[in-house]
């Protein structure tokens, strides 16, 4: 393990909320429309851009897939077949689903990687997206080149205390038991940026929020936060792609981000990229700064 660290096929008409923020412009397949991935339970919307090896990208739980507009285009530029994918009951995706474990989401992934049937991907996902996408390349080795796992929850982080597990547990219940929640989770949103908030985080939260305020949208947000991660803990001994873990140096979720980031990357084997003064979601916080390592990782998997 090596760290460093870095300074500061159905489609339809996307409407214009949270799922397209930002993707206007961008180089693509399919410039207006939103693809739908059939799965047993429901369907899982996703965007596909640009030509070459194939990225799979999964967002943060309580996001959707505009959550890498700034890294996609980059990606896309670069060369690459840029896929966005929205969550179990995010977004664009259906909801309703029996099951938003780690496990589930994974097998959507895996899915979804057999029907863009493009190769090995290389998968990048963020927070329970990186769990799912570490499930996903356990599930399906043959079928993942690498993975970049950005502030990722792949474990059940243990709390500082049990009493204080417990407590921030019953605060989190409060917050979103009522018609408030999806602006309670909007207000959280922004002490994800802690440094350097992105031009059009106003909008792009306000789009958020409006997105989680739909029927079935807080249930999945909330599915997955109670989710335990153990169905992904027992199965990382089993992936076997190069791994990369970047994580924010001021990333809110975390105690210790640089100490859980470590962690997960000697479970994998991988190696550590700690952005300087990121929270969450260096990608789109601090994109400048956090795509080029990504980028290196990702050229070195692809053979470039």
């Amino acid at each position: 393990m090596t760290a460093a660290t870095v300074a500061s096929d159905r489609t339809m008409h996307r409407p214009a909320n949270a799922a397209n923020l930002g993707q206007q412009g961008a180089q693509d397949r399919s410039s207006s429309d939103t693809h739908f991935l059939d799965r047993p339970s429901g369907q899982i919307a996703y965007d596909d851009r640009g030509n070459g090896p194939l990225v799979i990208m999964v967002p943060s739980l309580g996001d959707v897939r505009a959550e890498y507009r700034f890294l996609a285009a980059k990606l896309v530029d670069a060369g690459y077949r840029a896929v966005t994918m929205d969550l179990r009951g995010h977004g664009e995706s259906s909801t309703g689903w029996p099951d938003y474990s780690c496990a589930a989401l994974g097998e959507d992934i895996v899915a979804l990687v057999d029907h863009l049937d493009a190769g090995p991907a290389i998968l990048i996902g963020t927070s329970m997206g990186a769990g799912a996408v570490a499930w996903a390349a356990a599930e399906a080795p043959d079928r993942m080149a690498g993975l970049v796992l950005i502030g990722p929850f792949v474990r059940d982080v243990p709390p500082w205390s049990k009493l204080k597990g417990a407590i921030q547990m019953l605060m989190i219940k409060v917050a979103l038991a009522g018609p408030w929640a999806a602006r309670v989770w909007g207000g959280y949103y922004d002490a994800l940026y802690p440094t350097s908030k992105p031009a059009d985080l106003d909008d792009y939260r306000s789009a958020l929020v409006r997105s989680l305020g739909e029927p079935g949208r807080m249930a999945a947000l909330k599915g997955m936060i109670y989710a335990s991660k153990a169905d992904v803990a027992a199965r990382l001994g089993d992936v076997q792609a190069p791994t990369l873990v970047m994580m924010g140096t001021k990333d809110p979720d975390f105690a210790n981000p640089a100490g859980e980031a470590e962690i997960v990357a000697d479970l994998l084997n991988g190696e550590v990229v700690m952005i300087e003064g990121a929270g969450h979601y260096p990608h789109a916080e601090m994109p400048e700064v956090a795509s080029p390592p990504i980028l290196d990782f990702l050229a070195a998997r692809a053979g470039r």
